[in-house]
């Protein structure tokens, strides 16, 4: 009686061993990929304008973060990271516009700057990814909507206004999800610094402002 109550309590064992580890690998074959984008950005050959220029960088920038969610569950299906490659993206641009950049962790810093001609703050209001099996097309793509914020170092607005980046990669180009993902994302951040870089002085309140200050 004693040898076959240890043959079921190791039969009970091994059983529940056996649906942990089925229910973990369940689980984390349920989980969301995560797609850390990276990429490089050429830095534009423009004329540079003799400004100081500050930067501030938001957290809610610099670690923005997307959720792609499963349609059918309502589970998070892909978690694209893509914050860390924009500060990348305008640590190379900004550079090339203005003659001197200075990187401030805040607005508050910009009081230790008596240099700085102007402020600038990028922020993205909206993020959106097409997947082929959604979308039904044969490319992934990716859009971004920024808000471009530029004030004066006393805080008075110069320019606010909205761009929009646009990528695609073609889905027969790429093996999986997340690198067709990162390449629709790179190219949308490249759109975006052609934008910017050509198109700057081109904003009308932009413009006005260099006018007003003898800039040219």
């Amino acid at each position: 009686m004693f040898k076959n109550t240890s043959n079921l309590k190791l039969m009970f064992n091994g059983f529940r061993f056996l649906t942990l580890t089925a229910l973990c690998g369940l689980l984390l074959g349920c989980s969301a990929s995560v797609i850390d984008v990276q990429g490089s950005y050429p830095s534009p050959l423009i004329n540079q304008l003799p400004l100081t220029l500050g930067v501030v960088y938001g957290d809610d920038f610099s670690a923005f973060s997307f959720t792609e969610f499963d349609e059918v569950s309502g589970k998070e299906q892909y978690i694209i990271n893509s914050g860390q490659t924009q500060v990348q993206l305008f640590n190379t641009i900004l550079p090339a516009v203005f003659s001197n950049v200075v990187f401030l962790n805040s607005m508050d810093d910009a009081a230790s700057y008596p240099e700085l001609d102007m402020i600038f703050e990028p922020s993205i209001e909206d993020f959106q990814v097409g997947l082929p099996q959604k979308t039904r097309l044969d490319v992934y793509e990716i859009w971004v909507k920024y808000n471009m914020r530029l004030t004066a170092p006393g805080g008075d607005s110069i320019a606010d206004w909205v761009m929009t980046a646009y990528g695609k990669s073609p889905q027969g180009s790429f093996g999986s999800v997340d690198s067709g993902v990162n390449d629709a994302a790179v190219e949308a951040f490249r759109d975006l610094a052609a934008t910017f870089s050509l198109g700057f002085t081109s904003i009308p309140e932009v413009n006005d402002w260099l006018r007003t200050n003898n800039v040219f």
